[in-house]
């Protein structure tokens, strides 16, 4: 019994010594792996954040430019017909969209869908316009019953899809 008295003696404070060692050691490497993975966000964010702030300036622009206005102003040209001016704002808003597919990577998945559905409504509302106006009418009837409808609307989609946008920024600044 005494033997066991002396062992427990001289092992028991050893085994607290080993759990307090690996108790220390553990939470150093924990802090020290924390540490290393805040540096690596940081530097992260140095690169990402240019990046992603040039992506809400490109989808900005994504939507000034693919306002029916813009659109027609940059586009209609004299002589063109309905089917012309469908066709080629059809062509441009899908041009304009399809250039920037890839920003979708670094804005939220509801500002990329309210981006979609400001397109989706563009093309129908060229699509309506058009299938209202005669077959052999001038384009400027065309360009000129767009804009009518689209600014007779409470809150546009594009309008929806540029509040929310800088609402994003707002909120990631």
């Amino acid at each position: 019994m005494n033997n066991f008295v002396v062992f427990l003696i001289a092992v028991v404070p050893a085994l607290l010594v080993l759990l307090a060692a690996w108790i220390l050691l553990k939470n150093l490497l924990q802090n020290f792996a924390n540490q290393r993975n805040s540096d690596l966000q940081k530097a992260n964010l140095q690169y990402i954040t240019p990046v992603r702030l040039r992506s809400y300036e490109r989808l900005m622009l994504l939507l000034e430019r693919t306002k029916p206005e813009n659109l027609i102003l940059n586009n209609f040209k004299d002589g063109m017909n309905c089917f012309d001016l469908q066709i080629t704002l059809q062509n441009t808003i899908r041009q304009e969209f399809a250039h920037n597919l890839s920003q979708q990577i670094y804005v939220s998945i509801v500002l990329w869908e309210n981006i979609i559905n400001t397109k989706e409504s563009l093309l129908n509302l060229i699509n309506l316009c058009a299938a209202e106006c005669p077959s052999d009418a001038n384009g400027a009837a065309l360009a000129e019953r767009i804009i009518m409808i689209y600014n007779n609307e409470a809150q546009t989609p594009t309008d929806v899809a540029v509040e929310f946008l800088k609402k994003e920024v707002a909120e990631f600044f």
